[in-house]
């Protein structure tokens, strides 16, 4: 015979372990396993759960819930905003390392990049500036000069042992 005013108290016990948001959900899970597990007993010869046993299949039930919360697989979406501590939000997309990107703090302070820079390299920006077509002789120089300026994301492989000599 079913009894759910002790599996409603039973349930009870446990409810308050659960998300604040899953308690109603737990406690319906817990009385209705302890229902299955009173109609199995009763086909199978008879005879009450006893309050143990009934403790023991809530804590059960409360077992499996946190197992399946903590196997939950959570995904972040890149347009999620983050605070960055001066109280402006910056979106996730925008701290992703791009290994293609200049950096551009180093290209606008033109004074200290001119002191290292070939004068091949100023003519052809000149001529850009210009609008001149550049010839493909001075594509394929500019080509080379950015792509030396660019950072490098990735790093060598570092292996922990020594290389062994052969």
């Amino acid at each position: 015979m079913l009894d759910y005013g002790k599996y409603i108290t039973v349930a009870d016990r446990y409810q308050r372990k659960a998300k604040y948001q899953d308690r109603e959900d737990l406690n319906h899970t817990i009385i209705l396993s302890l229902a299955q597990a009173q109609l199995a007993k009763d086909n199978n010869g008879g005879g009450q759960l006893s309050d143990v046993a009934m403790l023991r299949i809530a804590s059960y039930e409360c077992q499996k819930y946190w197992r399946a919360i903590k196997r939950q697989f959570t995904i972040l979406s890149l347009n999620t905003e983050l605070n960055n501590g001066d109280g402006d939000g910056i979106e996730l997309i925008d701290t992703v390392a791009d290994d293609k990107a200049i950096d551009l703090d180093a290209w606008i302070d033109a004074r200290t990049w001119l002191l290292g820079c070939p004068g091949r390299l100023v003519q052809i920006a000149s001529k850009r500036l210009k609008g001149i077509a550049l010839t493909n002789k001075e594509l394929q120089y500019l080509w080379y000069w950015r792509k030396k300026e660019q950072k490098r994301l990735t790093y060598p492989n570092i292996s922990p042992l020594p290389m062994p000599y052969i």
